[in-house]
């Protein structure tokens, strides 16, 4: 297979570009400039994103553990930690796509002085893909087979298959390098007892952790040993974690007290008020983020023990396609949306709804909320009305709990649901819980998104870059969290087909934007039709930052944080 005309076809010709330092001013000596506050109202619970899928976890670490490649604003790859990257056309890519090699800049080096070698890069695949370990960033390393380090500075990663798109080994935020030194007895199961590095890891990002304060505030100061001379402009970072949205909103917009607030996920109404202060500007763009809920196919009944939440109990009753398909039947998402969102947001039918390429019209009948068709559909796969009103079947009834993090829009979302729901006779529980503790990392916890003890849960994710195969790969059945990977993985539903496996596997070789696209809708829609999940809404990224910083460029494709060497004080 000669992949030389097709090889970036599946980022819609996507371009290859030297990075550049976007919006740099008042060049001076590093650390010039002071203080820099951040606020994420989800606070970060851990430093190490290969121990968490959580976007708080992953950004927060990128002020400080990098990748060899990562995305900018526009979507285009661009080399971060190697001197270029490598395509089919440079030489850097095999002809049949079984190879990539990645070259490191010269003179690189950590946070403690020591040389960044080849050996790290080779290392962080091995430590994602160590036996008996957890990964929550598994899907970025499928397929290699091997990485060879022939010098301290060349990284050569093998497939077991040509890939038409061999970005994904250690490109974005989710996949950066770890220094072998610190982590090298923290494979496997012993990967969460690793405090020390998991909180504070030794990087080559513009920032070191001073402090770590687990669900509360990580303190930051400039890399000494940075690369770029005369960066980062900000001596020290304050990263606060918690509280909620709207007083990150305020804290930026309206009092400010900080220089940057994350995902702000408010009513449009209300942010516009906050901007009205003229303190800061509210910075929005869309990428891939999609509000869903997830469905279990798991039973997760307490007396069930060690195998709660595991594919050895299937879930009672929504494995029933007709119940789940009678779920979604009953929500108006075009009204959730417009209240939770207002242009921030688009109704959508699919988990993948952009790059426009990968957008599939084949679930477009979910956009019209048809109460009467599910109740006619629950009717008719037998699920009868109780004395109560709640339908039941076989001695099992139509009730839900129903889980996501606590969030105004969020429970906004929930109560508009739970009447829907109750309209077809389906009993709905509803549970917040804090964000910092629903989205962590501590695989001891009940109450995470990943060991998903509920019957259905919601929140949002997307992926780095604008290929989808790592994220359409979510869903494989090797990708469902359980006690064997220390319930990490990113298959929330434990949703297993062989046939969807299958595809995953097919686009994985798959070269030419036509024919990924194709696949990719084609996954798409075996997960929606399956009712996997339930999509919601197609919802922009915004964030606040005050009118004294400057050098701010929202990414949709990468951390928000992508740039943060090139943000710097506005004078006055």
């Amino acid at each position: 297979m000669n992949l030389k005309h097709t090889l970036l076809g599946a980022a819609a010709a996507m371009a290859l570009v030297p990075v550049t330092a976007h919006g740099a001013a008042h060049e001076g000596p590093r650390g010039r400039d002071g203080d820099v506050k951040i606020i994420y109202w989800q606070a970060p619970s851990i430093m190490n994103p290969y121990l968490s899928g959580g976007t708080k976890e992953l950004e927060a670490a990128s002020l400080v553990i990098e990748p060899l490649a990562r995305y900018n604003e526009k979507g285009d790859l661009v080399p971060w930690l190697a001197e270029s990257v490598p395509t089919v056309e440079n030489g850097g890519v095999n002809a049949d796509g079984t190879q990539i090699t990645w070259v490191l800049k010269e003179g690189l080096v950590w946070s403690d002085g020591t040389p960044v070698t080849s050996e790290d890069v080779k290392f962080s695949w091995e430590y994602c893909t160590a036996e008996g370990g957890g990964c929550a960033q598994a899907e970025k390393y499928l397929d290699v087979t091997a990485v060879d380090t022939p010098d301290a500075r060349t990284v050569v990663v093998n497939f077991g298959v040509g890939k038409p798109f061999p970005y994904g080994p250690f490109v974005g935020a989710q996949a950066p390098i770890i220094q072998k030194a610190q982590f090298a007895d923290c494979l496997g199961p012993k990967a969460p007892e690793c405090t020390d590095a998991n909180f504070s890891p030794i990087g080559t990002g513009p920032f070191t952790v001073t402090e770590f304060r687990p669900n509360d505030v990580i303190t930051l100061a400039a890399n000494e040993n940075y690369r770029d001379e005369g960066k980062p402009a900000f001596a020290t970072v304050t990263f606060k974690g918690g509280g909620d949205a709207t007083a990150a909103g305020r804290s930026v917009l309206e009092t400010g007290e900080f220089d940057y607030a994350w995902n702000l996920q408010l009513a449009p109404d209300v942010i516009g008020a906050m901007e009205a202060a003229g303190k800061g500007k509210v910075v929005a763009d869309f990428g891939t983020s999609v509000e869903r809920i997830m469905i279990n196919f798991t039973d997760v009944n307490p007396d069930l023990g060690d195998e709660r939440g595991t594919a050895a109990h299937p879930h009672p009753f929504l494995t029933d396609i007709a119940v789940r398909r009678a779920l979604s039947m009953a929500i108006d998402r075009a009204l959730l949306t417009e209240i939770g969102y207002g242009p921030a947001g688009t109704p959508t039918c699919n988990v993948l709804p952009a790059p426009a390429a990968y957008a599939s019209t084949a679930n477009d009948g979910c956009l019209v909320q048809d109460i009467a068709g599910a109740n006619a559909l629950l009717d008719e796969a037998g699920w009868m009305p109780g004395a109560d009103g709640v339908r039941a079947k076989d001695g099992v009834r139509l009730s839900v709990l129903y889980q996501t993090s606590t969030n105004a829009v969020r429970q906004d979302y929930q109560a508009l649901i739970k009447q829907w729901w109750s309209e077809i006779g389906v009993e709905t529980e509803l549970r917040n819980i804090n964000a910092s503790v629903f989205f962590g990392s501590d695989p001891g916890s009940p109450d995470t998104f990943q060991k998903f003890f509920a019957d259905v849960e919601m929140y949002t994710n997307n992926f780095d870059g604008t290929d989808p195969e790592a994220y359409m790969a979510n869903w494989t059945c090797d990708q469902a969290p359980r006690p064997e990977t220390q319930w990490q993985g990113n298959n929330m539903p434990r949703y297993c087909d062989a046939a969807y496996d299958a595809l995953s596997a097919q686009m994985a070789t798959t070269s030419g934007i036509d024919a990924r696209a194709a696949l990719a809708k084609q996954m798409n829609d075996m997960l929606m039709q399956n009712y996997v999940m339930l999509p919601l809404t197609h919802r922009g990224r915004v964030a606040a930052h005050s009118n004294t910083l400057g050098g701010v460029i929202m990414n949709v494709w990468d951390s928000e944080l992508w740039n943060i060497a090139d943000w710097y004080r506005i004078d006055g």
